[in-house]
């Protein structure tokens, strides 16, 4: 997680968008007592997203559960996909 003022933010603003969007790094910028601005990537942003939305209800929560317990386990088993 990275952290900078507004002030260096706003003198090297590329640098500090290159390495949130390549490196996946969080940018905190802050902006007086107790406020501040969060940057992250995309990508990262719609990840957790997806995982807000699978772990929004309690079966999806029960049934990723689950699928962990039977990694864990090893109690699963592969399948070959066909080719279109």
């Amino acid at each position: 997680m990275l952290t900078t003022t507004i002030s260096d933010f706003r003198k090297d603003i590329k640098k500090y968008f290159d390495r949130v969007s390549k490196n996946f790094e969080t940018l905190i910028i802050n902006r007086g007592k107790d406020t501040g601005v969060v940057i992250m990537s995309l990508d990262e942003y719609n990840s957790m997203l997806a995982t807000n939305h699978e772990l929004s209800s309690n079966s999806n929560e029960m049934r990723l559960d689950s699928a962990i317990e039977k990694l864990k386990s090893a109690n699963f088993f592969e399948k070959t996909l066909l080719e279109e």
